[in-house]
């Protein structure tokens, strides 16, 4: 389980593991992006391992939402990206705009990070990544 909720023990390095998991979320979601029906199926089995995974895992560290557990990130990017436009633009500007809103985690995204176990740890990335989806859409929408 704390395999999964590292991806592979990348939340273990030192410096930046949420950003490294975000990345992990955008080369999946570039992989998949082919077919936004495929970027569906690839989000929920995230989502599902991250719901299995997170809690326990965080427990076992000790800690509410340990930052070794990434599994969260790597879901809430998938999320940012899905059915996007693939292409170097659209996703540089949807993995910086996850990252902004996933540290800074703005009003309604603190309160669900307060939800227990692996619900409160990957909801705000389900959040933050729904939240970049509708802006980045409302900005291609706006600028186009």
């Amino acid at each position: 389980m704390r395999t999964i909720a590292t991806v592979g023990g990348l939340g273990y390095c030192p410096v930046a593991p949420g950003t490294l998991g975000s990345l992990v979320g955008l080369g999946i979601a570039w992989i998949l992006s082919g077919s936004p029906f495929q970027q569906g199926i690839g989000c929920l089995v995230v989502i599902g391992l991250a719901l299995w995974s997170a809690g326990p895992a965080a427990r076992e560290m000790n800690g509410a939402d340990p930052k070794p557990v990434v599994i969260d990130e790597v879901a809430g990017m998938m999320v940012a990206l899905a059915a996007l436009p693939a292409n170097r633009a659209v996703y540089l500007a949807g993995f910086l705009l996850f990252r902004l809103l996933d540290i800074l985690k703005p009003g309604p995204l603190r309160r669900v990070e307060k939800l227990p176990g692996s619900w409160g740890i990957l909801l705000d990335d389900l959040a933050a990544g729904l939240l970049t989806n509708l802006m980045v859409r409302f900005s291609l929408l706006v600028f186009r």
